[in-house]
């Protein structure tokens, strides 16, 4: 079977302009790889409190088969990879996994997205081996309230801290705070990190919290992109928008005088389905082509099949393309969804 993880790509068959693309004219290069369904946190909005039935370790991806479809995926247009999980640094082979993906005929950038927990130990070594960007999730910059939403010590978000600020300071193309913002928990301290961006270069990101299996999502809890917007230009004035990229999950403003950024994931109030150019490798092989959609193929099997050729790999993986809905139905149906919780998904 290594035979197969070995296919130089002169002997794939060569991109044709039908490949990754959607009914609706979508093309997609921006693939997200899970590489770890563990993690050190067990965040309300991630993790169920009961915990996940973790993948047997002969049903998830080897590092062969990671960098594997990383290749085939370039080969029919990809070049951006995104490395996620559950957390993506406790995978022992991340930064293995980096450089490889890196050196990749057509791939132009590797990102990760942590937790920021163990990011300082490792970063240089991921920089050395091609990582351009990260997202560092973090939902409040008290010790006490980390500990409440993430279910871990309090000392872990010291260490959160040290790793934004050691990215900040690297050679990182660029450097993301991800704030999922919830009524009553976190909300107020909005202002707090938008005054992240005063003197770093940094962009920081408030996302709508959205419904997973297990996440208790309620509307009570719903801060939407309109009242995170009103309240901090309520304490720092008119935002100025940014010119943002057609497939922008984010939609990024500036206050004058400032480094950094600030950016409002809507995916609930205001979707931005239409750009997608998004696809998802779950840790146990499965192509997901939408993060709220139910379906799934699993590559997995497709590639341990004995007697499965490049064509058919490719078959497959377009026609889950060809069927991805236009957008999400919005909360109702998500919530009614069966899909799986976030951290079986990779953020």
């Amino acid at each position: 079977m290594l035979r197969k993880f070995l296919t130089p790509l002169s002997a794939v068959r060569r991109h044709s302009t039908k490949d990754l693309v959607d009914g609706f004219n979508r093309e997609h290069t921006y693939l997200r790889i899970s590489v770890s369904e563990k993690c050190n946190l067990r965040c309300q909005y991630c993790m169920p409190l009961e915990g996940v039935n973790l993948t047997p370790k002969s049903g998830v991806l080897t590092t062969n088969e990671i960098v594997y479809l990383g290749e085939h995926f370039a080969n029919l247009g990809v070049r951006k990879i995104r490395l996620t999980g559950g957390e993506p640094l406790i995978n022992k082979d991340i930064v293995k996994i980096v450089r490889r993906l890196k050196n990749i005929n057509g791939i132009e950038s590797v990102s990760l997205t942590t937790n920021g927990i163990t990011l300082y130990r490792h970063l240089h070594e991921l920089i050395d081996a091609g990582l351009d960007n990260t997202n560092i999730s973090l939902d409040t910059l008290i010790p006490e309230k980390f500990a409440f939403i993430g279910r871990r010590p309090r000392q872990f978000h010291a260490k959160v801290m040290m790793s934004i600020h050691e990215a900040i300071a690297s050679s990182l193309k660029s450097v993301k705070i991800n704030m999922v913002v919830m009524k009553g928990l976190n909300d107020d301290e909005m202002v707090n990190f938008v005054d992240l961006t005063k003197d770093n270069n940094v962009s920081v990101r408030f996302l709508e919290f959205m419904p997973f299996n297990g996440n208790s999502w309620n509307w009570e809890k719903f801060v939407a992109f309109s009242d995170q917007k009103r309240m901090i230009e309520n304490h720092f004035g008119c935002l100025e928008r940014e010119n943002d990229d057609s497939h922008s999950t984010s939609m990024n403003y500036r206050l004058p005088g400032h480094a950094g950024q600030i950016g409002f994931i809507s995916s609930i109030t205001r979707n931005f389905c239409g750009g997608c150019n998004r696809i998802r490798l779950t840790y146990d092989g499965n192509l997901k082509v939408c993060l709220f959609g139910r379906d799934e193929v699993s590559l997995r099997d497709v590639i341990r099949s004995p007697s499965y050729t490049e064509e058919e790999l490719t078959d497959v993986i377009n026609g889950a393309i060809k069927k991805k809905a236009f957008s999400h139905g919005g909360v109702d149906e998500i919530k009614k969804g069966l899909n799986r919780p976030m951290i079986l998904i990779g953020g």
